[in-house]
C-alpha cells in the first residue's frame, strides 16, 4: 500500500493494527498529527435544526406579541366607537310604541305637540327622529287626534291612511271596520285607489267592505273620551265587541242574532248599567258566568 492510500485510510479512521504501526514508521508522521490536532479547532459547531426551527418560531411569535400589545389599545378604541356608534343609530331609528290595553286609555304627546288619545285595545307607533319632516303614525284600534298646524300628517291603518295639515278627527280601525270622523279642519281620506275628502262633522265608514259615507256628526270630540260608547245604527256584532274591548269579557251569543241594528250608547264604568243599556232596547236577558255575559232572548 503506497504512502497516499495508507494516509487516505488514517483519515477515514479505518486503519488495521499493522496498516497502523506503518503509518506510524511514515517520515512525517508527526507532521500529520500535528495538522490533524490543528484543524480541529476550526470543526464547524453540531447544527440542530429542530432547535434552529423552534428558535425561528419563537422569535416570530414575540414579533406577533409586540405587535398585538401595540395594536390592542386602537382595537378597543375602535369597538367603543363601533358600540357607541351602533347604540346612536339604533336608539334614533327606533320607533315609539304605545298601546292599551282591555278597559284601558291613554293620552300620548306628540313631538311638535300634537296629542294622540288612544281607546282601549290599541296601539300607535311612530319614529320621533325626523317626525318635523315626517309625522307619519301608524294605527292599529281606535284613536282621537289632535294636530298641530305643520308639515302632512299621516295616520296609517291596514285599511286606508288618513293625510290632514291640522286638525282634529278619529279613527277607528277594527275587523272588518273602519271609521274616520272629522270634527274640526279637513281631512283626506285614502281607501283603496279612491280618495275622500271629510269636512268637520263628515264621516267614512267602511262596514264589511261596503262605504258608507251619509253619517254626519255635531260632537266636537268622540264619546267615548268620557267613558262612554256611542253607537248609530250598527250591528249589535260591532256594539258587543266594543263592550268587550271596555269590560274585558267574553258574550256568548248562541241564541241571539247578532246581525241586529242597535242605535244608543253604553258607559265604560258600570257593568250592569251598561249591560241595560244594550239589552233593553233590544229585549234580551243576560246572565253571567265568570267572564262570560250569556245572551238570550226575552
Amino acid at each position: 500500500m503506497n504512502k497516499e492510500e495508507l494516509i487516505l485510510k488514517w483519515l477515514d479512521n479505518d486503519l488495521t493494527p499493522k496498516e497502523l504501526e506503518t503509518f506510524k514508521a511514515l517520515a512525517d508522521y508527526e507532521s500529520l498529527i500535528k495538522l490533524s490536532n490543528y484543524s480541529k479547532g476550526f470543526k464547524a459547531p453540531k447544527y440542530d435544526t429542530t432547535d434552529a426551527l423552534q428558535n425561528t418560531l419563537d422569535s416570530i411569535e414575540a414579533k406577533k406579541t409586540v405587535s398585538k400589545n401595540w395594536l390592542q389599545p386602537i382595537l378597543k378604541v375602535a369597538a367603543i366607537l363601533a358600540i357607541c356608534f351602533g347604540g346612536y343609530y339604533y336608539t334614533t331609528t327606533l320607533d315609539s310604541t304605545f298601546a292599551t290595553h282591555f278597559a284601558e286609555k291613554s293620552s300620548i304627546e306628540l313631538p311638535d305637540h300634537s296629542s294622540v288619545h288612544l281607546n282601549a285595545l290599541s296601539k300607535i307607533t311612530f319614529n320621533k327622529t325626523n317626525w318635523n319632516n315626517n309625522r307619519t303614525i301608524t294605527l292599529d284600534g281606535e284613536a282621537f287626534f289632535k294636530v298641530e298646524e305643520g308639515s302632512t300628517f299621516n295616520v296609517k291603518t291596514d285599511v286606508g291612511t288618513v293625510t290632514v295639515l291640522g286638525t282634529q278627527f278619529n279613527i277607528k280601525q277594527r275587523k272588518n271596520y273602519f271609521e274616520v270622523i272629522c270634527y274640526e279642519g279637513t281631512v283626506q281620506i285614502n281607501y283603496n285607489t279612491a280618495k275622500t275628502i271629510l269636512k268637520a262633522g263628515d264621516s267614512f265608514l267602511v262596514l264589511n267592505g261596503n262605504i258608507i259615507t251619509d253619517l254626519s256628526i255635531n260632537k266636537k270630540q268622540p264619546e267615548w273620551l268620557n267613558n262612554v260608547s256611542a253607537f248609530s245604527s250598527l250591528p249589535l256584532s260591532e256594539v258587543l265587541a266594543e263592550f268587550e274591548r271596555q269590560y274585558k269579557i267574553k258574550f256568548d251569543t248562541s241564541n241571539i242574532k247578532v246581525n241586529t241594528l242597535y242605535t244608543g250608547k253604553f258607559t265604560h264604568k258600570d257593568i250592569d248599567i251598561a249591560l241595560k243599556s244594550i239589552t233593553e232596547p233590544l229585549h234580551l236577558n243576560y246572565t253571567k258566568n265568570n267572564k262570560t255575559i250569556i245572551l238570550s232572548r226575552e
